[in-house]
């Protein structure tokens, strides 16, 4: 970490070419030009196997504070933890490629740092522009199955926009499972990984704060083959896995 950078975005990357052709870059560095802050922007590529990192290259030209880490291939909480490793942050905020919760819904969630909270955490609500309905029942049953478990105070640990201190961050994340059993993956898998980080960062004494932020679904990536029924089954395993590893001890 360096005293005079304080935020350090992560922004994890596999075979994201359309969006990244649609400008989601250019967004980025346009708020981040105009605001008085000190930052610099992590794309940690996950090990595409498109034209992601050549298009990422490219763009990069023009935006001095962004820079790409190339990574093997491991899943997101790999790719962030990659990232986490390499930023020079006081905080790190992790956003995803696509942008549905826009950059410029940092301003809502500094404060908070500022009133000394360790994590601060978008929340999206029940209202979500281009969600379609059974994602949104989908959405609410997981909630509510999780909240019956574990982070009982949270309502939505899945929103891919999320700020943690620096120091926390490098203390939980080697914690989850993805990172200390490390399975071999193949193509795009969401994992209830946020569910596990964020645990672990109350367990060990770190302050939450849930903010709602603006969220509509702008992916338009075609090459992560994404199954919606296929996660939220793997999802909600996850969610027990953490809870039986916490009653077997293994997170003290």
């Amino acid at each position: 970490m360096t005293d005079d950078l304080f935020l350090s975005i992560v922004v994890p990357c596999y075979n994201e070419s359309e969006n990244l052709n649609r400008g989601v870059l250019a967004e980025m560095h346009a708020y981040l030009s105009g605001a008085r802050l000190s930052y610099e922007v992590i794309i940690s590529d996950d090990g595409s196997t498109d034209a992601s990192r050549e298009i990422i290259q490219e763009q990069l030209a023009d935006k001095p504070h962004f820079r790409l880490l190339s990574n093997p291939h491991g899943g997101k909480p790999s790719a962030v933890w990659y990232g986490i490793q390499a930023a020079r942050g006081q905080v790190v905020l992790f956003t995803d490629m696509d942008q549905s919760t826009p950059i410029d819904q940092w301003g809502l969630l500094q404060p908070w740092f500022e009133q000394g909270y360790d994590v601060v955490i978008g929340s999206r609500g029940m209202v979500r522009d281009n969600s379609p309905l059974y994602r949104r029942i989908g959405s609410g049953l997981f909630g509510g199955f999780r909240r019956l478990l574990l982070l009982h105070g949270i309502r939505d640990t899945q929103c891919g926009f999320k700020a943690m201190r620096v120091p926390l961050a490098r203390k939980v994340f080697p914690m989850l499972e993805a990172i200390r059993k490390p399975a071999h993956v193949t193509g795009w898998k969401v994992t209830a990984f946020d569910v596990e980080l964020l645990f672990l960062a109350e367990k060990h004494g770190g302050r939450i704060a849930e903010v709602p932020v603006s969220w509509s679904d702008r992916d338009i990536a075609r090459g992560k083959n994404k199954s919606y029924w296929s996660e939220s089954k793997e999802m909600a395993e996850q969610v027990l896995r953490v809870k039986l590893n916490d009653l077997r001890g293994l997170y003290d």
